[in-house]
């Protein structure tokens, strides 16, 4: 099966150039089934790879770039009232699809926010008096421009908490850079070609699960997020008044699941601490939140995993 894998990524390749781990992260979540939120400047490739992605999985696709007046019917849809039946009838926005790019979310005011809380964490839309369940798989992946200022809203830490990964994206080598400018200007993209059908992500997603891990990589994975809320029990003092709330629940799940699927993107059967150290920045940075004091040092979610990582004992 991982031969399938190998072949999404020549796929996606095709139009983009570099950026492995935001490909590799893309993929973790649609196998594990978790929403992604990818932070980077403009230009980075982001929406172009999340697009690439969907047509290489073979998936339905919707975009939808939030704005500050963004109002939650423009993503869930309506009840729209038809005058010649007398009657309203539902009229259903882009969120029902498989994979829906949010671009630039922090746009987007609370109101819009909340309306995405349901269908991230139960899968399912309710518009007037009905619930829809949306046809699996579903993802949410969201992009937010870090730099601006003006015009953007900071995620509530309960929607936050529903990605199970957020990616921080930086600037291609010289070499890809140079690879892609060559590209556009020559216009040499292909068509990008479907690889999977449906049975064969049941099939994947069974192998994920059946990844062996080891109860001392469990019990260590345990302790890395404990670290992060007790952190005086394992010799860090020193990054105890940083932290205000540590990492939550869900990201004890969400890392059983995605070594699982790092440990497969790497071709082996079982999980190591290195698929471990590789994933965690990933799935905690956004789920820890700082207190004024780190702001104003400068201290980041980063560098305090960081710390949690070359201080638990690996196993």
């Amino acid at each position: 099966m991982i031969s399938k894998i190998d072949e999404i990524k020549k796929e996606v390749a095709k139009v983009v150039v570099g950026q492995e781990k935001m490909i590799d992260g893309l993929l973790i979540a649609f196998l594990c089934d978790g929403h992604i939120l990818i932070e980077g400047i403009p230009g980075l490739a982001k929406t172009t790879t999340v697009n690439a992605l969907s047509k290489a999985l073979g998936l339905g696709f919707k975009r939808a770039q939030f704005t500050p007046d963004l109002l939650p019917s423009d993503i869930l849809g309506a009840e729209i009232y038809d005058p010649q039946n007398n009657s309203f009838k539902i009229k259903k926005g882009p969120i029902f699809t498989n994979l829906l790019l949010a671009d630039e979310i922090n746009r987007a005011p609370a109101k819009v926010q909340s309306a995405l809380l349901e269908v991230m964490q139960e899968k399912q839309v309710t518009i007037g008096d009905t619930s829809f369940k949306l046809e699996p798989p579903f993802f949410v992946m969201a992009t937010q421009n870090p730099v601006e200022q003006e015009g953007v809203y900071q995620l509530p830490e309960a929607q936050l908490d529903r990605f199970m990964l957020k990616l921080v994206i930086n600037y291609n080598t010289k070499a890809e850079e140079l690879a892609i400018a060559r590209r556009i200007s020559t216009g040499t993209n292909e068509e990008i070609l479907p690889v999977l059908n449906a049975e064969e992500l049941v099939a994947l997603k069974k192998v994920i699960k059946d990844v062996h891990v080891d109860a001392e990589v469990e019990e260590y994975m345990i302790e890395l997020v404990n670290a992060t809320r007790n952190p005086s029990e394992y010799g860090l003092d020193d990054i105890k008044n940083y932290i205000q709330f540590g990492a939550s629940p869900r990201v004890s799940i969400d890392i059983f699941k995605a070594v699982k699927a790092m440990a497969f993107l790497r071709g082996k059967e079982f999980v190591t601490p290195v698929d471990v150290a590789y994933i965690a920045k990933e799935i905690m940075r956004h789920r820890i939140v700082l207190t004024y004091e780190a702001e104003a040092e400068g201290v980041t979610t980063d560098e305090i995993i960081q710390k949690v990582l070359e201080t638990v004992q690996i196993p």
